[in-house]
C-alpha cells in the first residue's frame, strides 16, 4: 500500500505539471508570434519598434514610430492581429466543446457544417440587403444560421443514444453541399459588390479587419470564451457516458443544449468576420489531448490559446508567403488541415476496428 503511495505522489504532480507548461509554452510563442505578425508585411517594422510603441501608446516608455509607422501598425496590423486572437480562441474552443458535447474526437464546427450554416445567414443578409439589427445584423444572421445547423447536425447525428461517426461526418457532408447551394443562389441574385462580399465568406480572410469589426465581434466571443471553461468538470463527467454522468448528477440534455449555443455563439462570432475557416477547431484539440491528455479543464482554455496561435501563425503565412498577393486564409487552413483530418480518420478506424 505505502508503495502505492509513494508512486502516486510521484506520478501527480508530472500529471498537473505538464499541462501548465504547455499553456505557458504556447502563451510565450503566441506573444512572440504577435509581435512578429505585428512587424512583419509590405512595410516592415522592427519587432523591438512595435514593442516601444506598444509601451509608448500604455504610457510605459518605450518610442513612437513616424506618422506613416504609426498608421501602419495601429490602422491595419493590430486589428488584424487582435482579430485573429479572437477568431481563433473561438474556433478552437468551439471545436474542444463540440469533440465533449459529441463525444468524438472527429466533431468540429467546420467538418459538420456549422460554419457553412453561419455563413448562410450571414451570406443571406447581405445578398437580401437586411438591416434589421444595425451592425450587428450579420452577425445575428450568422449566429441563427449556425444554431440551426448545429441543432440539425445534432438530432441527425445521434442513435441509441450516442453520436454515429459516419452519421456525423456524412450529415457533414450533406449539410456543407446545402449551404453551398444556398450559397450559390444567393451569388445568383446578388449584384457585384454584394458578389465580392460573398465572395469574402466563402474564402476566409483577415485582411478587411478593423477596430469596428474587432469591436463587433469582441462581446460574442469573450462571452463564449468566458462561459465555457465552467463546464469542464461536466463534460469530464459526460465522457463517461450518459448514464454514469446523470447518477453524478449531471443534467446531459441541459448540459448539451447550453453548450450548443455557446458553440453557435462562437462559430457564428467567428464566420461574421473572418468567413469560413474550417480544420482549426478539429486539429487543435486534439492535438492537445494528444499531449496533456482528455481533461477538459485544460483542454478547453487550452483549445483557445492554441486556436488563437494557429490563426495568427496561419495569417502571417498567407500574407507573407505569396507576397504581394495574399492567400486566402480559409485555403490554407484547409490545405493543412485536410492531411491530419484523412490521417485521424484512418487512426480512429483502426483503433475501433471498423465503424460499426
Amino acid at each position: 500500500m505505502t508503495a502505492v503511495k509513494e508512486t502516486v505522489t510521484r506520478t501527480v504532480p508530472h500529471v498537473r505539471t505538464t499541462p501548465v507548461l504547455l499553456g505557458g509554452a504556447m502563451a510565450v510563442a503566441l506573444a512572440a508570434l504577435c509581435l512578429l505578425s505585428a512587424g512583419l508585411g509590405a512595410y516592415d517594422i522592427p519587432v523591438g519598434d512595435v514593442l516601444g510603441s506598444l509601451l509608448h501608446r500604455a504610457g510605459l516608455g518605450g518610442a513612437a514610430l513616424d506618422r506613416v509607422g504609426e498608421s501602419v501598425l495601429w490602422n491595419v496590423r493590430l486589428p488584424r492581429v487582435v482579430l485573429a486572437l479572437l477568431v481563433g480562441a473561438s474556433l478552437g474552443c468551439a471545436g474542444a466543446l463540440m469533440q465533449g458535447v459529441f463525444g468524438n474526437p472527429l466533431a468540429e464546427p467546420g467538418v459538420i457544417g456549422i460554419s457553412s450554416g453561419a455563413a448562410v445567414g450571414a451570406v443571406a443578409s447581405i445578398s437580401l440587403g437586411l438591416s434589421l439589427f444595425g451592425t450587428w445584423t450579420v452577425t445575428v444572421c450568422a449566429f441563427a444560421g449556425g444554431l440551426v445547423t448545429v441543432l440539425l447536425v445534432y438530432a441527425l447525428s445521434r442513435s441509441g443514444g450516442r453520436t454515429e461517426v459516419v452519421t456525423l461526418i456524412l450529415t457533414g457532408i450533406a449539410v456543407n453541399a446545402f449551404a453551398g447551394a444556398l450559397i450559390g443562389l444567393c451569388v445568383f441574385f446578388a449584384d457585384n459588390a454584394q458578389v465580392t462580399q460573398i465572395t469574402f465568406w466563402q474564402l476566409g480572410s483577415l485582411a478587411q479587419a478593423t477596430w469596428p469589426k474587432v469591436l463587433a465581434v469582441l462581446p460574442c466571443a469573450l462571452a463564449g470564451l468566458a462561459v465555457a471553461p465552467w463546464y469542464a468538470r461536466k463534460l469530464d463527467l459526460l465522457a463517461l457516458g450518459e448514464r454514469p454522468a446523470r447518477h453524478l448528477g449531471v443534467d446531459v440534455e441541459r448540459l448539451r443544449m447550453v453548450l450548443v449555443l455557446v458553440v453557435a455563439l462562437l462559430t457564428a462570432a467567428a464566420v461574421a468576420v473572418a468567413g469560413i475557416i474550417t480544420f482549426v477547431g478539429l486539429l487543435v484539440p486534439h492535438l492537445l489531448r494528444m499531449a496533456a491528455g482528455p481533461g477538459h479543464r485544460f483542454l478547453v482554455p487550452g483549445s483557445a490559446l492554441g486556436g488563437a496561435l494557429v490563426l495568427v501563425a496561419a495569417d502571417l503565412a498567407a500574407r507573407t508567403v505569396a507576397q504581394p498577393a495574399e492567400l486566402p486564409l480559409g485555403v490554407l487552413t484547409a490545405l493543412f488541415g485536410s492531411p491530419f483530418f484523412f490521417w485521424l480518420l484512418r487512426r480512429t478506424r483502426r483503433k475501433q476496428g471498423g465503424w460499426a
